[in-house]
């Protein structure tokens, strides 16, 4: 996956965080129209600027290949916990931030803002980057 192919799914109507988690899909046992609509809520920090969706898609991974599934199962949430820390110190030292409203420049809760990240094109050049820094750091985490 490269910078162009990332833009044009986000053309076709993806959020960042369903490319993330979409193109994992396979190996976690999702179908990609799942994986889609498990994350269909999470683009654009949640659609309020919050925590950017390529990061949310990247933490779903994490969860769904090292999440605890009951409350007695402490041994695997240490993991999970420990994944998750390796992650986001990944994230933060190449990004310094996980805030999408930081990326855009933009409080997108506001009328017109939104139409000013399409405008200035961040959505189609630096989005597609968190994107693809994601999946690298997904990608080098050890499992």
């Amino acid at each position: 996956m490269d910078k162009s192919h990332v833009a044009e799914l986000f053309m076709r109507g993806q959020d960042c965080s369903q490319v993330v988690f979409s193109h994992c899909a396979h190996e976690l046992g999702i179908s990609p129209e799942d994986a889609n609509r498990l994350t269909a809520s999470f683009g654009g920090g949640s659609g309020i600027g919050e925590t950017c969706g390529a990061v949310i898609g990247a933490l779903m991974v994490i969860g769904m290949k090292h999440g605890h599934s009951g409350p007695d199962d402490m041994e695997q949430r240490t993991i999970l916990m420990e994944k998750r820390s390796e992650f986001l110190r990944k994230w933060n030292e190449k990004r310094g931030t996980c805030m999408c409203r930081d990326f855009l420049r933009h409080d997108i809760t506001q009328p017109g803002e939104f139409e000013k990240v399409i405008e200035e094109g961040t959505m189609f050049s630096l989005c597609p980057e968190l994107v693809l820094d994601a999946l690298e750091i997904l990608n080098d985490m050890s499992d």
